[in-house]
């Protein structure tokens, strides 16, 4: 099994990592106050965790997960990431991350803002429309009817691949939005953003989405 290096640990992050360990992966859990913080999230998650600073989570990854406020992208190690999928879960919020031009506009969307602070890295766009609790909380068996679906984008096709698979693993359908710049089509207040939809009913909420709604 492979080795989650998780840059964040807060609800999204913890849950992530509960997820990977139920199924067999190892986690290196970090986050921005040090490894120290994290001693009673170890403890739960058990033996197969460990906590790290973000420097050595990422180094440890096979896959990554960046799972900090879009504000905070600057602190994201980027040497250590280099030639691997980094799961971004992040959503931005103008009145958390201040205000970013790009992302206003709509002429960048996070994932990719992400992208540009990690060239070397393969970033795809996952597990941002999804309630932390839900992770754990609604994942099914492959081939369930109605089964969840979460979107993934990116412009790397082989690390796509791969997180789609870790999706499906941990318990949902994955459902292909394209490159990053897609990534909006399930970003806050388009029809996908939140609500447990199929692969089909999500497809359809992506394709619903209008570029008012980029953030």
């Amino acid at each position: 099994m492979s080795t989650i290096g998780l840059i964040g640990a807060g609800h999204i992050g913890s849950q992530l990592a509960r997820a990977a360990i139920a199924h067999g992966h190892d986690v290196v859990v970090s986050n921005s106050r040090g490894p120290e913080t994290l001693a009673d999230l170890v403890s739960e998650l058990g033996p197969s965790a460990r906590a790290g600073t973000p420097t050595e989570a990422a180094d440890a990854a096979d896959i990554a997960v960046v799972t900090t406020p879009v504000h905070a992208i600057g602190s994201v190690p980027a040497a250590p990431l280099a030639g691997k999928p980094v799961i971004d879960t992040n959503n931005y919020y103008a009145q958390r991350d201040g205000d970013i031009t790009e992302l206003q506009d709509g002429s960048l969307t996070s994932s990719e803002l992400l992208q540009r602070h990690l060239p070397g890295a393969r970033v795809v766009k996952a597990f941002n429309h999804i309630q932390a609790a839900a992770i754990t909380a609604e994942a099914q068996e492959a081939g369930t009817p109605d089964r969840r679906a979460l979107a993934v984008a990116s412009d790397d096709e082989a690390a796509k691949a791969s997180v789609a698979a870790f999706i499906d693993e941990i318990g949902f359908d994955a459902v292909d939005l394209g490159p990053l710049a897609e990534g909006w089509r399930v970003q806050p207040d388009t029809p996908g953003y939140g609500p447990r939809l199929t692969a089909e009913e999500l497809r359809a909420a992506a394709q619903a989405a209008t570029p008012g709604q980029r953030s």
